[in-house]
């Protein structure tokens, strides 16, 4: 959705105030969980390792990671094992990547048996699960109707958020379609659909996915279709390795017809004759 203009009649300083309150409660969070304050570098001043996907794409440890500054709420935060820690690379949404930091004193309000939640119980908990990984107006309106807050506390809730800039949904739109196309591979369909799937408003969504050109989609499907090549074997039969490179860059949310020009200018080089473009394809 978008980012709601402030029609907070406090003054500038009190509003100014929160946000440094509400910034530094996040970095207790993070401190107490053991997270690192920032995960754009390694020990060393390394950047964070990449992760290859099943298909040869590259995954990025933590789908905001992006971001430079430490203090960013919107950044991702890898958790656990390594193992763990990959998991969460490849799948920001999977169950790892969504478990909420815990500092010894944090108990669920609602979970505790105090009612629909306070205004205050329900920005620290979007604080807890912005921790985790960035996330969009509606995601954490979903996940606090989950935890038993009522409609009206979370609306004033992430109404604050959004007034002190923690909740912003063109700019999560614009950081996740530029994680998942540059470190997980994915095509402008595939995102579209993740965006819409996350309650993203559809003018954030485009906007975010113009920043994608034809000339992008067609270097990125170029490089997967690349690497998948060399784990294929030499000898597979050329239909059979037409339809998994087709097939590989149409999950990832490449049209038909750009998977199909892409597959064909590398095999070419290959000596592979391809059959014509059907008329089915886009």
């Amino acid at each position: 959705m978008h980012s709601r203009r402030s029609t907070d009649p406090r003054p500038a300083v009190e509003r100014s105030d929160e946000i440094g309150r509400m910034r530094r409660r996040l970095d207790e969070i993070l401190s107490a969980a053991g997270r690192p304050d920032d995960l754009g570098k390694r020990p060393g001043g390394r950047e964070p390792e990449r992760v290859r996907s099943a298909e040869g794409g590259l995954a990025e440890p933590g789908i905001m990671g992006t971001r430079s500054s430490a203090s960013d709420p919107q950044r991702a935060r890898s958790t656990g094992s390594r193992r763990g820690r990959r998991n969460e690379a490849r799948n920001p949404d999977s169950p790892s990547a969504d478990s909420e930091p815990s500092d010894g004193r944090w108990v669920d309000p609602v979970a505790a048996g105090s009612g629909g939640g306070t205004v205050e119980q329900a920005k620290e908990a979007c604080l807890r699960l912005l921790a985790v990984r960035a996330r969009s107006r509606a995601e954490l309106a979903q996940r606090l109707s989950a935890k038993g807050f009522q409609p009206e506390v979370i609306e004033a809730a992430l109404d604050r958020m959004a007034e002190v800039g923690l909740v912003d949904d063109a700019a999560f739109a614009e950081q996740w379609v530029h994680s998942r196309h540059t470190f997980s591979g994915k095509g402008k369909q595939a995102l579209a659909r993740e965006l819409r799937i996350k309650g993203v408003a559809p003018a954030d969504a485009d906007a975010a996915l113009a920043a994608i050109t034809t000339d992008d989609e067609s270097a990125r499907a170029t490089e997967l279709v690349r690497r998948k090549l060399r784990t294929l074997p030499r000898d597979l039969d050329r239909d059979k390795t037409i339809r998994r490179l087709v097939g590989m860059l149409a999950r990832r949310g490449f049209g038909q017809s750009l998977a199909y020009t892409i597959v064909k200018a590398e095999l070419a080089q290959t000596d592979c004759d391809m059959p014509e473009l059907g008329p089915d394809l886009d």
